[in-house]
């Protein structure tokens, strides 16, 4: 095995940590990206005790701002000659409709602009490293998701979930409109569902969901080590070579929904989001 640089975002906790110490448990090098340095000084530490010799580094992002998101693209491209994967993993809800710096609405700013945006930074150097792979977290919260271009943000009818389902949706689109760029450049783009999790990402949920929220997590969850490794199945799995433009739903290929496969949708998000991002 040829060992990779594994590039992975949301990488302080959860299924990206656990992906990331998977990851390097097989001899790749691994960039863990989080927002907090104390929380990612932390997990970089967790995963080089848990995977002795292998080569696991440190970045800090906040996906809410643009101009941290192009600083991190400069550090990346700085510090890696080849960027063999790179996992868009990182994600997060707010319970009251919050607005970036940017006058992006967080959920839509964070879960796919940011992502979106690091992408686009790191395309050449990915098309360079091919074969390369493109893997990024989803949810089967998509089936609900839609889009009003007119109202990307929810200045209307602003909900938690209308907002974290759109921003899922948008990851779909997003993972089938870049491998229809790719094709034939030797890079995949893959999304996935790795589970109803038992991770953070829900502690902005509202105050009356959270004790319903940690009952699931104790009886209905699979842990953050089972859906890290759905995200790492995407990110070096063999199995997957050469397969683009999928959606996974726990490992297995799975249709998504009508609107996610709908191109027309697809090429407007694009243009919106490259719009958004400058």
């Amino acid at each position: 095995m040829t060992p990779k640089t594994v590039v992975v975002t949301g990488a302080s906790d959860g299924i990206g940590l656990e992906c990331a110490r998977q990851v390097a448990a097989l001899g790749h090098r691994v960039v863990m990206v989080g927002r907090n340095p104390d929380k990612t000084r932390a997990a970089v530490a967790s995963v080089r005790a848990s995977a002795p010799g292998a080569v696991v580094e440190q970045a800090l992002v906040d996906l809410a701002s643009q101009d941290s998101v192009r600083a991190l693209a400069e550090h990346l491209l700085a510090a890696c000659e080849q960027i063999d994967v790179l996992v868009n993993n990182a994600g997060s809800v707010f319970e009251r409709r919050t607005l970036t710096d940017a006058g992006i609405e967080a959920t839509f700013a964070v879960n796919h602009l940011g992502g979106f945006l690091l992408t686009e930074l790191l395309r050449e150097r990915i098309v360079a490293s091919a074969p390369a792979r493109v893997v990024i977290t989803s949810s089967r919260g998509h089936y609900s998701g839609t889009l009003d271009f007119t109202d990307l943000g929810f200045e209307r009818g602003y909900s938690i979930l209308r907002a974290y389902s759109r921003s899922k949706l948008a990851n779909v689109l997003h993972t089938r409109e870049l491998a229809r760029q790719l094709d034939g450049t030797g890079v995949t783009v893959n999304c996935l569902h790795p589970g109803a999790v038992a991770t953070s990402i829900w502690s902005g949920a509202p105050w009356w969901a959270r004790p319903v929220l940690a009952l699931g997590k104790r009886v209905a969850m699979i842990s953050p080590e089972q859906g890290g490794a759905h995200l790492a199945y995407l990110a070096v799995g063999p199995e997957v070579e050469g397969r683009t433009g999928g959606y996974y739903d726990e490992d297995r290929l799975t249709e998504p929904s009508t609107l996610a496969r709908n191109e027309a949708v697809a090429c407007r998000l694009w243009a919106e989001s490259l719009r958004l991002v400058g």
